[in-house]
């Protein structure tokens, strides 16, 4: 079969496997409904540069991303969770098939698929393919324009990479310049490294063929390495000053595309968007952020890879246990005889991490350019693997039978034994609760056809194994396997479990009490009025209410409907009655908290008195 062919084949089977279930679940935390916040006041105000929510506030980050999601929301006629999340999950499924592409063309075609396949099923790039974020998008613009660089490399280096020179700008456009800088990092420090390695190398030759020449004459053999040395520091720092020439015009070049949005954005808000850029940007990677968030160590970056990396973790960690002596001895050997391609992909990774480990705020999704790559480097290492110690594979294929069994049996027990509510306790009680309802209540031909496809494979590998005496055979047993996994969770459990934690039948609850046509709606979080940054708001019950909910602390309205939690309700409605509003409580939540409290709905007005 054609490499064409087989691309068109891997296209089809990601979008089969990704795009139907986008829209299966609720936002269930602040970051999806926040982005989708952004198109939505794009497309009602039909301002696409910097528009601002109904608090007032304008967009983190730039807006390539939103306009992705406002022009699929127009396509379909509203802006909901499946058009929200599209832009991502088309992003995550052309990143796999270019993937295939970039390296079947440069190495052989199954470790090309063998690398597709663990780019699609590694967890943290598979599950940001589901969220309204801006990282997947931006990670496919990153490694495009990695790729678009090496190509270049490739061929010379004998025109502008118009290409990876694109891909830069819409990763700035989409969120700020590290789009740019860190492909032009990547590629950088690549091109000395592989010149020096070739200087070096070409350094060697003469050395020993000067030692052959001149045994009787030292002085001599002494000058000349004095002169090698000399030439190799001169040649170094040429080629430092060649790649540092090259990508500093490359980079230039790519942000003259997002400098036109940066423009209008500045001449739309003035100092507001430079100092909310600044911080953002610079102030992020510098540590001089007027506030701290997900901050961690150092090796926390080593933690969300292997986590990321999940299941694949697992065939690694199993390996190592059939690693001999002989095989640690001989890696330094293996190293020295890596391809350019493997060099440049090792490259990515390393730089991708020290890069990420320089500022304090340490997120699992910053990582994501590297995986690509990573799972490169580990397609070559399974398949040697394969080759020579077929064991750790099998072990990791028998792992993943046994897990998928384990949830198959839950999945079926929950819809024939009932499980009382009163055996949860603590703070995420009522969540837990709501999650095995959810489960025992999944019902429907494509969760229960899941849920078979993921029995059948199992049982397929514990009859087969054995039989199957060809070791790649087995590996490509363990890929089916984890996509089976994956299919299931996405069809069946991510569903129900996310939807406990949304809020979504409480903004409709809300709206029957309070229609759009009887007032504004407002919102008062002692968190978020303490907050020096990363604004804290009720996003996801804005998003379901239509961008109805204004700031009852900075605004401080005359009249219209309060949104507070139990705990903030306590602390600060006797101080808002002192102010000379009347307050009438129309609604709670009950028992779900929503922001970890219990959400409290008041109808207040403040005092002619007052008002004066």
């Amino acid at each position: 079969m054609s490499v064409s062919k087989k691309c068109w084949i891997l296209l089809l089977a990601c979008i089969l496997l990704v795009i139907p279930f986008l829209g299966t679940y609720d936002y269930n935390t602040k970051g999806e409904p926040r982005e989708s916040l952004v198109a939505l006041n794009m497309l009602e105000s039909g301002n696409w540069i910097l528009p601002r929510n109904s608090v007032g506030e304008m967009a983190y980050k730039p807006p390539f991303f939103h306009w992705a999601v406002a022009a699929t929301s127009a396509v379909a006629g509203e802006v909901n969770e499946f058009t929200s999340r599209m832009p991502s999950a088309v992003a995550f499924i052309l990143l796999t098939v270019l993937t295939y592409l970039f390296f079947t063309r440069r190495s052989k075609e199954s470790t090309a698929l063998l690398t597709a396949a663990i780019v699609f099923t590694t967890y943290e790039l598979h599950r940001q393919a589901f969220n309204c974020r801006v990282d997947m998008l931006l990670t496919f613009f990153i490694v495009a324009a990695m790729y678009g660089l090496y190509r270049w490399w490739e061929k010379g280096m004998r025109s502008l990479p118009l290409t990876a020179i694109l891909m830069m700008s819409l990763g700035t456009l989409t969120k700020g310049p590290i789009g740019s800088l860190l492909p032009c990092l990547v590629m950088g420090v690549f091109m000395v490294f592989q010149s020096s390695r070739s200087t070096q190398s070409n350094l060697n030759s003469q050395n020993n063929q000067s030692n052959l020449n001149s045994q009787n004459n030292q002085s001599n053999q002494s000058n000349q390495s004095n002169q090698s040395n000399q030439n190799s520091q001169s040649t170094l720092i040429k080629r430092f000053l060649k790649a540092f020439g090259w990508m500093a015009l490359i980079g230039t070049l790519s942000l003259l595309l997002p400098a036109l949005w940066y423009y209008a954005a500045w001449r739309q808000s003035g100092d507001e968007f430079i100092t909310l850029m600044m911080e953002e940007n610079v102030g992020r990677m510098t540590n001089t952020m007027s506030y701290q968030v997900h901050e961690g160590a150092w090796y926390m970056n080593l933690v969300y890879v292997v986590s990321g990396l999940l299941p694949w973790t697992l065939l690694l960690l199993f390996s190592l246990f059939s690693l001999s002596r002989k095989d640690l001895r001989s890696l330094p050997h293996r190293l020295s005889q890596w391809s350019p391609l493997t060099r440049y992909a090792a490259t990515a990774v390393v730089v991708t991490l020290v890069f990420f480990t320089i500022p304090d705020c340490k997120r699992s999704v910053y990582l994501m350019p590297l995986y690509p790559f990573l799972t490169y480097l580990i397609a070559r290492y399974i398949e040697r693997l394969t080759g020579s110690r077929p064991r750790a594979v099998e072990v990791y294929g028998s792992v993943l039978s046994v897990l998928g069994l384990l949830v198959a049996v839950v999945f079926v027990a929950l819809h024939f034994i009932s499980v009382p509510s009163g055996l949860f306790h603590g703070r995420n009680a009522y969540d837990s609760a709501e999650m095995i309802s959810n489960l025992s209540a999944v019902n429907g031909f494509i969760p229960w056809f899941a849920m078979g496809l993921l029995i059948a494979g199992c049982i397929y590998w514990w009859r087969l194994k054995r039989s199957v005496r060809s070791c790649n055979n087995r590996l490509y047993m363990t890929v089916v396997l984890t996509l089976a996994l994956y299919l299931c969770f996405d069809a069946t459990l991510k569903p129900a479990i996310l939807n406990a934690k949304s809020v979504k039948h409480i903004a409709r609850q809300i709206e029957a009490i309070v229609p759009t046509e009887r007032g504004k709606l407002y919102e008062y979080i002692e968190e978020g009025v303490q907050a020096k940054g990363d604004p804290v708001h009720y996003y996801e019950l804005n998003f379901y209410l239509h961008d109805r909910i204004g700031n009852f602390h900075t605004q401080r309205p005359v009249q219209g409907y309060l949104l507070i939690g139990e705990k903030d309700a306590s602390l600060r409605l006797q101080d808002f009655r002192q102010q000379g509003y009347r307050m009438k409580h129309l609604y709670a939540s009950g028992q779900e908290p929503v922001s970890k409290q219990i959400l409290h709905l008041y109808r207040f007005e403040k005092s002619e008195e007052a008002q004066k």
